[in-house]
């Protein structure tokens, strides 16, 4: 596995490097089919240096999706050690997945041992209620009242207590709930925001602006 590692206002000593290149074993490890793995150290000064921070970025590249992970702290090897954890993580959540979803596939299936579809929550109906439908003994409602009232959108409602937490704390939670998207409050700026997942191991985060006026109904 090829390693390229880039520093943003750092520069990557050979001791850096050289933990990188113990951390990348094990990735490759628990990824063998990983062909590349970039890491990327950007370090920040604040209020004129009163605090500093690290941030690494891990990108893991090969056969399958791309995976990445991101870890902040004062001390980059602190946060190369987060980052590796965290992708590690990821990677054996993938494997998780398509494990599952072979020995468990998702929609209607046709069962070669029983002869049956499976995988659909439909109970198809008995004879005799197929006898009674075509007798008329079961009424069959085709008012054209009936028709206006029907309609096939189903809105489900859920709700939840609010939660403050980091992006990167949305993100795992959504990686471990198993959704594709996850709603919380964000610790930083304390607005209401979705996590998404993109394609591949990219995600995406939408923010409400708690402060924009409501909209004006026209009357």
């Amino acid at each position: 596995m090829e390693t390229n590692i880039v520093g943003v206002g750092v520069g990557i000593s050979d001791r850096f490097r050289s933990v990188v290149d113990e951390k990348s074993s094990r990735i490759e490890n628990i990824a063998p089919r990983a062909t590349g793995l970039e890491v990327k150290v950007t370090h920040r000064a604040y209020r004129n240096g009163a605090h500093e921070d690290s941030t690494v970025e891990l990108t893991l590249t090969g056969k399958g999706p791309v995976i990445r992970a991101e870890a902040v702290d004062g001390d980059k090897f602190t946060a190369l050690d987060l980052a590796v954890d965290k992708l590690c993580e990821q990677v054996r959540r993938a494997k998780d997945k398509r494990v599952d979803a072979r020995n468990h596939p998702r929609g209607a299936h046709y069962e070669k041992g029983t002869g049956e579809i499976a995988g659909i929550d439909v109970q198809p109906a008995s004879v005799d209620v197929l006898k009674a439908v075509a007798t008329g003994e079961v009424p069959v409602m085709t008012g054209a009242e009936d028709e206006q009232d029907y309609t096939p959108v189903v809105i489900r409602t859920k709700q939840f207590d609010a939660e403050w937490m980091s992006v990167e704390d949305a993100v795992d939670r959504m990686e471990l709930v198993g959704h594709d998207f996850f709603l919380f409050i964000d610790a930083r700026s304390d607005q209401p925001s979705v996590v998404y997942r993109r394609k591949g191991w990219d995600y995406g985060v939408i923010a409400l602006d708690t402060l924009a006026q409501p909209a004006r109904v026209a009357s």
